[in-house]
Parts: C-alpha cells; structure tokens; sequence
C-alpha cells in the first residue's frame, strides 16, 4: 500500500511502498476515503526537514543541550551517530483520517465491518488504530464534511476548557481550520464572536459564519474593536487558534479581555507573558491538550481503557462523536473550509502548496481504494536448524534494530532477506536503506519465508518470548535482543521450545557488554588471578517517564527486567562462575515508603566466592559517566569507564586503554551470532547463561516489587 512519510533530514516528502498493517489488540483496521492535511502542523514539519542541521538546532534548543550533554558523555563520533539515526527515520504524516472498516483486532467492542469512520489515521492507503480515537460517522454527514473531525476536536475541547456560557461574548484569533472551525462551536454555544485576523478571506469566511471580523492588515485595533463589541466590558473569553512564533497574539488576548477573562492557547505562540497585563486583570491563561482527556495516556489510546463516563464525560472519541453529531445536525458546516482536493498521487503538489505563498486552507487527499490489506499469512514454514550462510529474517524495526543491530548484521556478511515492523513504515524504510530482499507483511510472513533460517527478534519486549519459542520450533536459529522474556513461564516457553526444535538452533540473546574489546581485555586480565572478586556496576540509567512503554509491567517489564539483565550477564561473564544467590533493595522515600525499582541496588552471590553489587540508578546525573566497571581482586583493581577508558592498578603488564569511540559490543555480539550460525554453533553465550541470567534479573526484578 502506498502512505506519506516525511523526510525529516532531507525534508522530502515521499508516497512510499509500505506492507499493509495489521489490526492489533484494541486496533481497528481502516482502508481510507479521505483524509485532510492539517496545514500549520504539516508545514512546520517540511520546513524543519528543510532546514540545515543549525536550522535544526535553533529550532529545537532543548534537543541541542541534550547532544551536548551526551556528547560530553558518549563521545562526539557516538553523538553524531545517534543524530544522523534520529534523523533518518521516517515520519508518517497526518491524523485526520475518514475511511472504512475492514478488520477489527481482539479487544475491540462496538465497531463492526464496513461502519464509516473518522480517526486520528495517517495519510495512507490503510491505516491501523486504537479503537478509542475512532468514531462512527452519521450517515447524513460525508466522508469530506467528516475529515474535519480531528480538527473540530481540537477547537472543541479547547472551548471546554474555556467554558463558554449563553450569551458571553469571545474572540478567536487565528483563523486557519481551527479557528474557524472554533468561530462555528462558539456560535452554537450561543455566544457572540470577534474573528481576529490578516487573510481577508478568512475574514469574510468567519462572517458568513456569524462572527464580527476584525481585520489586522488593515491596521485595525483589535482593542478598539473589544470595547466596542462589548459595550466597553471586554471579551469574556479568547482563544488563541495562531500559528507563530510570536507572542504578540496573547498580548492582544490579554489586552482584548475583561477582568478575570479566560483565554485558553489551542494553537502554538511564543509565550512571553506580560505580568501586569494578566496580574491587574486576574487573567487565566491555560494550554489546551490536543483532542481531549485520554490523550497521550497508553492506557486509553493503546489499551482501550476507557474513562467512566460519569466522571470523565468528555474524552477524545467522545469529543470526536461530539463534533460529527454538529455536523449532521448542521450546526458545524465543514463543507466551506475545504480550498483543494488532490489524489494522493500528486501529494507533491500539496505540500509545495502548504509550503508557498498561493492562498490555501482545507486540503484534502482523495483515495482510489485500491490497497488491498495484508492476506492472512502462510503457516510457519518447518525446517531442519543446520549450517550454513545466515540468511536473516528480522522482526522489529524500531532505534536499536535500525541503528545497531541493521549496520551490524550487513558488516557481518549476513544475507538479509526479509524486515517487519508492526507499522509497515520502519521496516520499508530500512529494508530499503540496508538492502533486505523482501519486506514482509508481519512475524507470519517473516516465519512462513522458507529461505529464512535465522531470526531476529527487535520488538517490544512482551513479544520476545512467544516469538523465540515459534522461531525455534519452525526450525531456525534465533538472535533476541535482550530481555529474553518477562516472566519465569516465559523462559520455560523458551527452553521448552529450544528442546522441540529440530536440528540444533543456536539460541543467542543480545548481551553485548561481554563482548565489547574491553572488556575482553579486562576478561583476559582477571585470568592472571585466582582470588575471588568484588565487581562493582555503576549504572547512571536516568529518569525515563513512567508512561513509557518500558517502565509498563506488561509490555516492557521494568527497567530491571528490561536493561539491567545486560548488567548481570555482565557480573556473571566476568566472575566466570554460576550465580549462587540474588538480593535486591530498591531506594525508598522513607524508609517504610514508596520503593523506586529503577533507583535500586542488585547483589550477586556466586559460587566461586565472588559478589557483584549492581548500583542501577535513574536519579544520577546526565553530564555523569553512564556505565562505569570496577573490579576489585586480590589487592588489583580494574576499571572501565562509559566503555571508553580502561585503566588497572597493581597489574603488571597492563596498559591503560583509551577508545576513539565508544564500543559496548553490539556489532561484535552479532558477528558472534552470524558466526555460529554459519558453522552450526556452539552459540556465542552457552544457553545455560542465558537461562541463568534471565532467571537471576526476574528474581531481582521481583525482589525489588516487594
């Protein structure tokens, strides 16, 4: 199928060949109409690919102190890797989208096959999304009037915030769809409205509609225009729909109200306020969020848990149906704003459009309806693990597999054969950067490749295990970026799998720190002595927010479950000797208190005498080292800081060893896996570490619940 992607390097603007999605969990699966171009946000989007990297820079200052931060850090050339990364994906654009249903995943209640819909969708042929930012559309309302919804949403609960009453008077500055779109809201709330603006044509679109237009080009007094309006009160409420760098809009919406006046920012300004024009007034000034309550919270928008009503009576999707029940009771008319229609063949022509001078604003893409959504897949096919060239099938397609695990599978001479991404977008955008042969559809298609005889795991981690257990039993050998599971059952489905599976699979998971050159070094060192050890890991993680996926239970496991197994594979490869015992004790606000799972201390006991206590701590520091290695034997010390720097006491013979570069391993650790795989194994990390050290990070991950 065919979708928009955005080029935020080059600033181009693509009609890309992507696999079809499919209807995950509380998804429904949608073959598109039409949808609308939101021309300020999409704008801003092509002119920052447009721009240079300083153009970049200045337009995103905060991101500039971060680079410099890990810079100082990780080293310049890992710096500017981890840009050129970040700049290189694609970005779908679009979320106004109007279409048909044509699948509906587990999970989902209240949609059915062939229902008209207006969604949050991207400008693609098929789009795949939560249930809760769909909406039924009335039948009176068509799918034109009906790409509005998104945008009317906006402008709505930017009203609720404002909490217009019958009779107030209110003023909208900016008049693009929102804008406008907000004047129609305002009207059917019984209010009188002042329509702010330069475009005249908007202006006179805003009349129509039942506004009195101030016009700015002519150098008209927004001021002047209030008191006069209002008898010489001032506006009750504004809301600013502007889309500028500028303050001057909420200057003049400060200017234009009355005491204890409301206005509320839907559209995006510069903020520097003016204390006395909002203190001697008593002004509130809020920032509206998008759609409405549930937006950017996982648990509505990607779990389907929706609010109660009776205490959250507006959400997103009700705030969606809310706007399409005005459409089809003709109290908004969306049929006025709409100024160009291009198939979305010639969506070239309306990003030059957006991005010119020539007068615009509704724009709208048409579709064919020729995408056809994905055949159901092939059974996995079945073969005999053996030895052989590693012709590869990857699953995931996300930062790490793109930036690490991709490069180093091609340096390592692997036969790249298929890539899937849950959206389609990554996997058709790197499997043409990286040369893969094929770009399936989903893990099925990826599993029923009969050509395929090692596998690459790089999804979520709660996929991990269901994923290895069916690479193993087809047949193939498996390479799963850590962790290998989230639960004990999870790594028996694995060992259980591993036992079935025909032929001999290496079994391989992406602990890469045992295979960065320093530490092959220190490895090396250590075996000069034979006292037992102390390993001390010092993990300056930082804050991750606890909505991201990672720090969720179910889906990412914890930040224990999820990262720090790399630190006690890591403690288990150096003390070279099976681990014996785990403890955990988490940093707590008192000492009764809340405990933190990602500020905790790990100590290993093994069965050679040595421990390892792992610090793994999310309160440190960015400007501080993010990993450091000590090791303590036998009256020696080694240490490795930010595996960069390499220094030892009381080691004769031993020099101090400074990288370019910083190395953890990753391109090693896969060339192992390619390695083993060509020769029939034995796997790089014997399979018992691996069960081993899994099991140790969930006992540790558990310890730290309790």
């Amino acid at each position: 199928m065919k979708q928009l992607l955005q080029d935020l390097h080059s600033g181009a603007t693509t009609l890309a060949e992507v696999a079809p999605p499919r209807a995950g969990s509380g998804q429904v699966l949608i073959r598109t109409t039409r949808s609308l171009v939101s021309a300020g946000t999409e704008r801003m989007l092509v002119d920052f690919g447009k721009a240079n990297l300083i153009g970049k820079a200045l337009q995103q200052p905060d991101k500039v102190r971060q680079v410099i931060e890990k810079a100082r850090t990780d080293g310049v050339l890992a710096t500017l890797a981890a840009v050129r990364n970040k700049l290189d994906q694609p970005l779908p654009l679009g979320y106004s989208n109007v279409g048909t249903v044509i699948g509906i995943g587990p999970q989902v209640s209240g949609f059915s096959l062939g229902d008209r819909v207006a969604s949050n969708g991207k400008h693609a042929e098929i789009v795949a999304v939560p249930a809760n930012l769909c909406a039924r559309i009335p039948d009176n309302v068509p799918d034109e009037s009906a790409a509005f919804t998104v945008l009317g949403a906006i402008a709505l609960q930017g009203l609720r915030l404002a909490q217009p009453t019958l009779g107030e008077r209110f003023a909208v500055i900016g008049l693009g769809l929102i804008g406008l779109l907000a004047v129609q809201l305002l009207r059917a709330h019984g209010c009188r409205v002042l329509a702010i603006d330069l475009n005249k044509e908007r202006l006179e679109l805003a009349e129509g509609f039942g506004a009195q237009a101030v016009d700015l080009s002519t150098n008209a007094d927004p001021v002047a225009a209030a008191e006069e309006f209002t008898s010489g009160r001032g506006i009750d409420g504004v809301i600013i729909a502007a889309a500028t760098s500028s303050s001057d809009p909420v200057r003049k919406a400060a200017r234009v109200s009355r005491k204890r006046g409301r206005i509320v920012l839907v559209g995006v300004t510069g903020l520097e306020l003016s204390r006395a024009d909002f203190y001697e007034k008593e002004l509130s000034f809020q920032v509206s969020c998008s759609y409405g309550p549930g937006r950017y919270d996982p648990a509505y928008e990607d779990k389907g848990q929706d609010y109660p009503l009776a205490y959250v009576r507006w959400t997103e999707q009700r705030n969606f149906q809310a706007v399409l029940d005005m459409m089809a009771d003709g109290r908004l008319d969306a049929a006025p704003l709409v100024s160009h229609r291009f198939p979305l063949a010639e969506a070239e022509r309306a990003y030059a459009l957006i991005s010119g001078d020539a007068p615009h604003l509704g724009v709208l893409f048409e579709y064919a309806g020729s995408a056809e959504a994905s055949a159901p897949a092939a059974a996995p096919v079945v073969r005999k693990a053996a030895a052989g060239p590693a012709v590869v099938g990857v699953i995931g397609a996300g930062g790490y597999a793109s930036a690490t695990l991709l490069p180093a599978l091609a340096a390592a001479g692997a036969r790249l054969r298929a890539i899937a991404s849950a959206s389609g977008v990554t996997g058709a955008h790197q499997g043409k950067k990286h040369g893969f042969e094929s770009v399936a559809s989903g893990a099925d298609a990826v599993l029923a490749d009969a050509e395929v005889n090692a596998v690459v795991i790089a999804t979520r981690h709660d996929s991990h295990a269901s994923l290895a257990a069916r690479a193993l039993v087809s047949g193939r050998h498996v390479f799963v970026e850590k962790p290998l599971g989230l639960t004990p059952g999870e790594i028996d489905e694995v060992r259980d799998a591993l036992a079935r599976a025909p032929g001999a699979p290496v079994l391989m998971v992406g602990f890469n720190r045992r295979f960065a050159p320093q530490v092959r070094a220190m490895k090396e060192t250590l075996a000069a002595a034979a006292e037992p050890m102390s390993i001390v890991i010092t993990v300056n993680a930082g804050a991750v927010p606890a909505s991201h996926w990672t720090q969720d239970p179910a889906v990412g496991g914890g930040r224990i479950a999820g990262e720090a197994c790399h630190f006690v594979d890591l403690a288990r490869h150096l003390a070279g000797s099976p681990i014996a015992s785990v403890a955990a004790l988490p940093l707590r606000e008192k000492r009764h208190g809340p405990a933190f799972a990602d500020k905790a201390t790990i100590t290993l006991g093994f069965e050679s005498g040595s421990f390892a206590a792992i610090h793994y701590l999310a309160n440190g520091h960015k400007s501080f080292p993010k990993e450091r290695v000590e090791v303590f034997r036998g009256g020696r010390v080694l240490q490795l800081d930010n595996f960069l720097r390499l220094r030892g006491w009381g080691w004769p013979g031993l020099r101090a060893s400074r990288l370019w570069r910083q190395d953890k391993g990753n391109a090693a650790c896969v060339a192992a896996f390619v390695r083993a795989v060509e020769a029939g194994g034995p796997a790089p990390i014997p399979v018992e570490e691996i069960f081993e050290v899994s099991r140790a990070t969930l006992e540790a991950a558990e310890a730290l619940r309790c």
